[in-house]
C-alpha cells in the first residue's frame, strides 16, 4: 500500500512516538531471540531490513533524494521480490504435492512449504524498514494513518507467527496482493518522475491491470482466506492464533475498502484530466 505524506504535524508528534515505541520492542524480540536464543531461522528478517535500508540509500544516492519517491521506489522492489518469491514457493509448492492437498488445514496452519518461512521473515524485515522510513521522514497522514496501522498489523501477526512456526502458509497467501502493489507502485513512481501525460495506451493498460490484480490478488484472494479461516475454525487449538488471524484479516480486508475508494478516485481524476486535454 502506498505511503501518503503527513498532514500535519500537530497530530504527529503522539502518531510517531506511538508507533516508533511499537517498532523498538519489535526490533528488541526480534534481536532477544536471534542473539540471546539462538534462533537462526529467524536472520533472513535482519538481512530483509538491511537489504531494503541499503536499497534506500542506493536510490536515494543515485536518482532522487526526495523521501517519498525513494520510498516508493524502494517499495516497487519488495513488491516485486516478494511476488516472484511467492509465486515460485506456490507453483513448487503445486508440483511437488497438487493442487487438492495445498489448501488443507494442517498444510496451511502448521506446515511450511519451501522457501515460505524464509520469504515471510525477509518480508517482515522489509515491513519494519518501511515503518522506521515513513517515520523518519513523516510520510503519513492523519490521526491514526492507515499505513502504519497497516504495517504494526503485518509485523505483530507476521512476528508472532514466525516465533510459533505456525500459519506461516497462510500468511504467504496473504502476500499473494503484492501482486497488485506493483501496479500501484508503478503508477506512483512513473507520475512523480514527470510521466503524468504518458502514452495513453500504456497508462489504459496501467490502469486495467491495475483493476485486474487489485479484485483478483487482493480482494478475493483476501475474502477467500478469510472464509477459509472461518470454515475451518473448529479444527484450531484453544490459543491466540485464531483469534489473532481473524483480526488480521479483518483489518486487511477494510484497507482494502479504504484502498479501493482512493483508486476510484485517482482513476476518475485521471479520467478528467484527459477529457479536459481532448
Amino acid at each position: 500500500m502506498p505511503p501518503q505524506r503527513a498532514g500535519g504535524a500537530a497530530a504527529g508528534g503522539d502518531t510517531s512516538a506511538f508507533f516508533a515505541a511499537t517498532l523498538v520492542l519489535w526490533a528488541v524480540s526480534v534481536g532477544f531471540e536471534i542473539g540471546v536464543r539462538g534462533r537462526r531461522e529467524l536472520a533472513p528478517v535482519a538481512a530483509g531490513f538491511a537489504f531494503f535500508q541499503a536499497a534506500n540509500a542506493a536510490v536515494r544516492a543515485a536518482v532522487s533524494r526526495d523521501p517519498l519517491f525513494v520510498n516508493t521506489a524502494v517499495s516497487l522492489l519488495h513488491s516485486s521480490l516478494t511476488s516472484a518469491s511467492v509465486i515460485f514457493v506456490l507453483v513448487n509448492q503445486w508440483r511437488n504435492k497438487g493442487l487438492e492437498n495445498m489448501f488443507e488445514h494442517h498444510e496451511l496452519f502448521g506446515g511450511s512449504w519451501i522457501g515460505a518461512y524464509s520469504a515471510l521473515c525477509f518480508s517482515c524485515g522489509y515491513f519494519a524498514y518501511d515503518q522506521l522510513d515513513m517515520l523518519r521522514f513523516r510520510l503519513y497522514s492523519g490521526w491514526i494513518p492507515g499505513i502504519l496501522m497497516h504495517h504494526l498489523i503485518l509485523l505483530i501477526c507476521f512476528t508472532l507467527a514466525l516465533y510459533r512456526n505456525v500459519t506461516i502458509n497462510y500468511l504467504i497467501l496473504t502476500l499473494v496482493c503484492e501482486l497488485h502493489s506493483i501496479f500501484l507502485h508503478i503508477r506512483k513512481v512513473r507520475r512523480m518522475a514527470g510521466f503524468r501525460n504518458f502514452n495513453r495506451k500504456v497508462v489504459k493498460l496501467e490502469w486495467a491491470l491495475n483493476w485486474t490484480t487489485f479484485v483478483t490478488a487482493r480482494v478475493v484472494c483476501h475474502i477467500l482466506i478469510t472464509y477459509k479461516l472461518i470454515a475451518d475454525a473448529h479444527k484450531f487449538d484453544k490459543g491466540i492464533e485464531l483469534p489473532l488471524a481473524l483480526l488480521g484479516m479483518a483489518g486487511m480486508n477494510l484497507l482494502n475498502i479504504f484502498l479501493g475508494l482512493d483508486l476510484f478516485k485517482a482513476y476518475g481524476r485521471e479520467r478528467n484530466q484527459q477529457r479536459h486535454q481532448d
